[in-house]
This record gives structure tokens, sequence and C-alpha cells, in this order.
């Protein structure tokens, strides 16, 4: 029996026993986990999901959090002073092993669900924010327009002008500011566990490193 599952926008055709490598789910070494997004299972009894196949599901355990080979990206540009930079980028990726293929019964296996990181620190996210979500209308009602003119100010005070940075504009500028980064120099100290953290928290795909925001503030912050 083999299947077809879905997991970080990719498609993968699997069978028990099979080791592979997919965008990294929120899960350690040994762990167990079971994928439910089946679009289709062969063997004798072959099911086409629309678009997923009802009760089915893949389970794996978890052999190790891992990253891909190093890309290059080499990047030139021209009538800019004949600028170039060189980058390079190394995907997160879990090295799974699929121990069971099941064509009924998901919902009642007890093995946890297979997460991406970036999802699971939005579910953590909202789980947290979820109770408080009344507050707001409260407060609005309560506090006028005084209020409002005040948070501008405070968010830029002592705060350098992030919208130099290539690519950052004043609603991008503001999300930094949300996520509490408000200077140059702390953009000039991220490692790369900092900028994987941001690609997801701020869902950059990668513009981080794309637009070369930690070479830039270095020099913006001298």
């Amino acid at each position: 029996m083999f299947a077809v599952l879905k997991t970080g926008g990719k498609q993968y055709k699997v069978q028990a026993g099979d080791v592979l490598r997919v965008e990294k789910l929120a899960a350690n070494a040994g762990d167990k986990v079971q994928f439910n997004e089946i679009l289709m299972i062969g063997g004798d009894a072959p099911a086409v999901g629309a678009p997923f196949v009802a009760g089915a599901a893949v389970q794996a355990e978890v052999i190790d959090q891992i990253k891909a080979d190093k890309v290059i990206h080499y990047v030139k540009r021209r009538r800019k002073h004949s600028s170039q930079r060189t980058k390079g980028h190394r995907q997160q990726l879990t090295l799974l092993r699929v121990t069971d293929i099941l064509a009924s019964g998901a919902d009642t296996s007890g093995v946890a669900l297979a997460t991406g990181t970036a999802e699971a620190r939005r579910s953590a996210h909202g789980s947290e924010g979820a109770a408080p979500a009344a507050k707001p209308a409260a407060k609005k009602a309560a506090k006028p327009a005084a209020a409002k003119a005040e948070k501008p100010a405070k968010a830029a005070e002592g705060a350098d002008d992030l919208k130099k940075l290539s690519g950052v504009g004043p609603a991008l500028e503001k999300k930094l500011h949300e996520a509490g980064v408000t200077t140059f120099a702390q953009i000039a100290s991220w490692t790369e566990a900092d900028i994987a953290e941001f690609d997801d928290k701020l869902s950059f795909h990668g513009r981080i490193e794309r637009e070369g925001w930690v070479d830039q503030a270095k020099e913006l912050s001298k």
C-alpha cells in the first residue's frame, strides 16, 4: 500500500519504511506524528480524495531535525556602483521514517498531528490572545482620539528609521516595531537562527537574506 500526502505545500508518495525529508515540523527526534492531508491511497482498495481521503492518515517517526545543503546566491546590481553580494541559505527540514499508512480511523489513532513550526507559532499566539479579544472595543469607547495620537510618538521614540532598509515601507516597519525591533543595531546582530525566526514570525519568506538587511543595518548603525 502507498499513499500520497501533502505537507509544507508539497506532495510526497510514500510507503511504510520510507525515509523522507519534509519542511520543518514542530516535533523532536523520536516523536511520532500523523499526516491527515492524504490525497490518495493506493493498493488493493485504492481511494482518491476530494481533495483528501476521509479518515486516511500516514504515521511517521521523527528521526532528526536537519538542514538542507547550502544554496549560494550571487547578486550583482548594475548601475549601482557595481555592488555585488554573495548570500547563502540552508533550509530547515525534518527527517522522517514512515511507520504506517491508515486507510481509515485517523481521528481515533491518538497520534499527534504533524504541524509546521510557523503554523504552531500562529496557533499558540491565537490561543493566548483569544480570551481578551472583547477588550479592544471597550477601550476604544472609553478613550477617544487622544490615546491614538500618542502611539506613533511612542513607537518612534529612540527608534531608527527602518524604512532605510531595502524593501521596508511603513507597513513593514510597523510590523518590526510590534515585534520589538526598532534599531539598526538589533538587526545587525541577528544570527541565522534570528533570521529564520523572523522569517516565520512575520511571514517574510526569505526577504531578510534576499534584501541583505543585516549587512545594510551594519552600515547604517555606524
